[in-house]
């Protein structure tokens, strides 16, 4: 059984299935696997249509047993955002579950609230230090080329999966609520496709959170 995931950028393709699977290898789980993103524009994941056929196309891929949303929310709410779309989701989804994490407000977030962890990662300066309130920041892909030399730039379809291959959860667990609402979205999947799990999330990850 296999969790489907739908992005929305073409470094998410590559990135977000390493990315879950990194996620439940630190549940202990190790019978779900997860299967080839599909990836949809914009535009199409802000409407109902373009969700429903996301879903449509989804549940026909090899041994779906859930289906994931997982692309930046951007300038949107994910308060407001992820809920419609889960609606619209479920709609045509019948028993299969469906979730929805926003990144907030990109993915690459997610790398600079463990900015320590990818020093000398693509070309990352050593001396990266945390950036203030970086959740709520616009241009994360910006801010991580301020860290690169400047014979340097941010690749999004090769850099994106290194670094989420490589940068540390638990740092982004404590620092980004919308990392905290990624992990939370993987144990409720891991506990609805009947998965043994590990504690989740890990004890060391909450300390800082």
């Amino acid at each position: 059984m296999n969790v489907q995931p739908i992005v929305e950028g073409h470094g998410d393709v590559q990135a977000v299935p390493v990315l879950l699977r990194r996620l439940l290898a630190e549940a202990g789980v190790f019978n779900i696997g997860v299967g080839r993103a599909i990836r949809r524009r914009l535009s199409e994941l802000h409407s109902e249509i373009g969700v429903q056929k996301a879903v449509r196309l989804a549940l026909l891929q090899p041994e779906c047993a859930c289906v994931l949303f997982l692309f930046d929310s951007e300038d949107s709410c994910p308060k407001e955002l992820a809920p419609q779309i889960l609606g619209w989701a479920r709609q045509v989804a019948g028993s299969t579950p469906c979730y929805v994490v926003l990144a907030h407000r990109e993915y690459e977030t997610w790398f600079l609230a463990a900015i320590e962890s990818v020093r000398g990662k693509c070309g990352i300066r050593d001396d990266a230090t945390l950036l203030p309130d970086c959740e709520r920041r616009r241009g994360a892909k910006e801010a991580l080329e301020d860290y690169m030399p400047r014979n340097y730039s941010y690749h999004e379809t090769t850099d994106q999966a290194r670094l989420t291959a490589v940068f540390d959860m638990a740092l982004a667990y404590g620092r980004s609520r919308s990392f905290r609402q990624m992990v939370q979205s993987v144990g409720d999947i891991v506990m609805a496709l009947g998965a043994t799990c590990a504690l989740w999330p890990p004890a060391n990850w909450t300390q800082g959170a």
